[in-house]
């Protein structure tokens, strides 16, 4: 599994593009709320058919994306996984293992209800974003 570090200042976030946009004071606010954690290449993040606690915003690396065992997406630097589980309360759809060493900002349920109710831009992004999954393809 992967491990957690000290949270950092707001610099660490600066360049992500889900936070692109995003003041000093909001992302001053988001590092209150995440915690910044690691995962190794090979690393399991997210387990399909496992109940969801967690959100992750990719910093630096590569995830890939599977459903039943098969391949289905790679994300990378501020791409957002995890969210539906937390939106829907229901298991996880995929699985998500490190592609390479991967850093995230990590929301648990309390802080991702916060950063929503409290930061409209974000709260938009994650709507976009969940649109974005459901759209057939």
């Amino acid at each position: 599994m992967f491990g957690r570090k000290a949270k950092q200042g707001a610099d660490w976030l600066a360049d992500v593009a889900f936070f692109e946009g995003f003041s000093p004071d909001e992302l001053q606010r988001v590092v209150e709320l995440a915690e910044k954690t690691e995962a190794a290449r090979g690393d399991v993040i997210i387990e399909q058919g496992r109940m969801g606690d967690r959100c992750y915003v990719i910093v630096h690396g590569t995830v890939g994306v599977y459903y039943a065992d098969e391949h289905v997406a790679s994300l990378d630097e501020g791409s957002m996984v995890g969210e539906m589980a937390l939106v829907d309360h229901r298991p996880r759809n995929a699985t998500v293992v490190a592609e390479a060493d991967t850093e995230m900002a990590v929301f648990d349920i309390e802080s991702f209800r916060t950063l929503l109710n409290e930061m409209p831009r974000a709260s938009e992004r994650v709507l976009s974003l969940l649109s974005q999954r459901l759209r057939p393809s």
